[in-house]
């Protein structure tokens, strides 16, 4: 079974994708913010991260990049709500930074689900 880490500040969102995710047969370990995923993916790496940008004490973009650097074969999924500015902003840097896919909030979940279909078997 995939295992797949959410990485989200909202506890709605988490539980959303959580649920989505279990349903579709995947195992999800949940974090609430950056620095609290980067310490489970290092003591249990997952198949595949999806994470939130805006979120306190470490938010995403510098998760992504210290993922990368470490994991240099970890597979991404960015989401954003946007902030200050709109969520295309954030999703682009975290593109760069190496996330394979992005997401602006609220997402269609049938189309998260094949991103996450596709990635995950993505080698086989």
């Amino acid at each position: 079974m995939f295992r797949i880490l959410v990485v989200d500040d909202d506890e709605g969102v988490r539980r959303y994708l959580r649920e989505l995710l279990e349903r579709s047969g995947y195992e999800v370990v949940e974090a609430v913010n950056g620095a609290k995923a980067l310490s489970l993916f290092k003591a249990d790496p997952t198949d595949l991260v999806i994470t939130n940008i805006l979120m306190p004490e470490k938010e995403g973009l510098e998760t992504i990049r210290e993922l990368r650097g470490e994991f240099p074969g970890v597979k991404i999924i960015a989401i954003s709500g946007g902030g200050q500015v709109g969520p295309s902003d954030y999703l682009a840097v975290a593109q760069r930074l190496g996330a394979a896919r992005t997401f602006s909030k609220p997402f269609d979940q049938k189309k998260l689900l094949a991103a996450v279909e596709e990635l995950l078997n993505a080698g086989k």
